[in-house]
């Protein structure tokens, strides 16, 4: 969760105040009023807003589902491809033939498209340094995800089209929720900047195209282009909560807080 501090005119029960001794907290009970609050030293007169960012890290379970995503991604079509017949090639199959009907232990990709898509409903739940709707999109591409496992594709169809939906939902989430849950602030993770944000969207967006060129001409290369893609996106996720996790332990920089020293600045927490 990224906890937003205005530095401007506030007061209120509740509002966050400098109290003696330079710590910020957030105390209930009556306003103290201008009077008593100049009489504390923290301020005298108004000021121009200033905001800061205070990041809380992801929970260690938010870490573990994270990692354990490409992991069992990659080991889930690695093994499903081994247990086929040597006729599939990996490099032009996707990796939904190996959780189509006909297919030797279909059970394993199936089980895998599961398993990763709970976890990514986890991560999106830890992720709480983001912003809500990023965390939604990744939770509704992991849904898509399941879906996709119980819509699988079946062999001698031309246009599977419940499997086509769930497959083109789930990768347009899956490239949209980075731009979803970027923020500003001087000390937000680096995975969660505006910048940083854009650059991931726009090489996913670069692997899912080269994914549906390969399906749309034959190229040969559709199940590479495919298991790039999905790595990208499976490991996005964790690179975004271990920039969260490095932020929240390096806390905020030493030295004043810009705005801060300005007479007058009256903060007001922002939830």
């Amino acid at each position: 969760m990224v906890g937003v501090l205005h530095l401007g005119p506030a007061s209120g029960p509740g509002a966050a105040r400098c109290w003696p001794g330079g710590a910020w907290q957030a105390r209930p009970g009556p306003d103290l009023g201008f009077a008593g609050e100049a009489a504390s030293g923290c301020w005298s007169c108004a000021a121009p807003a200033v905001t800061v960012v205070v990041v809380r890290g992801v929970p260690w379970w938010g870490v573990v589902s994270s990692a354990a995503a490409p992991v069992l991604m990659v080991a889930g079509w690695t093994v499903a491809a081994g247990l086929q017949p040597r006729s599939f090639d990996p490099v032009a199959q996707p990796v939904s033939v190996l959780a189509a009907p006909g297919a030797a232990d279909r059970w394993v990709m199936t089980l895998t498209f599961l398993v990763v898509g709970a976890c990514d409903v986890v991560t999106g739940i830890s992720l709480r340094p983001a912003r809500a709707p990023g965390r939604l999109i990744l939770m509704a591409a992991a849904a898509a995800g399941v879906l996709v496992a119980v819509n699988p594709e079946h062999p001698g169809t031309s246009f599977p089209l419940p499997h086509m939906i769930w497959t083109a939902a789930g990768c347009a989430a899956l490239v949209a929720w980075p731009a979803g849950a970027w923020r500003r602030g001087p000390s937000v993770p680096w995975g969660l900047r505006p910048a940083v944000s854009a650059g991931a969207v726009t090489v996913l967006l670069a692997l899912l195209a080269w994914f549906g060129a390969e399906l749309i001409t034959g190229g040969g290369q559709a199940g590479l282009a495919e298991r790039v893609f999905g790595a990208a996106q499976a490991l996005w996720p964790l690179a975004v909560v271990v920039s969260c996790r490095r932020a929240a332990r390096a806390g905020p920089g030493p030295g004043p807080v810009p705005g801060l020293n300005r007479s007058g600045a009256r903060p007001a927490v922002d939830a």
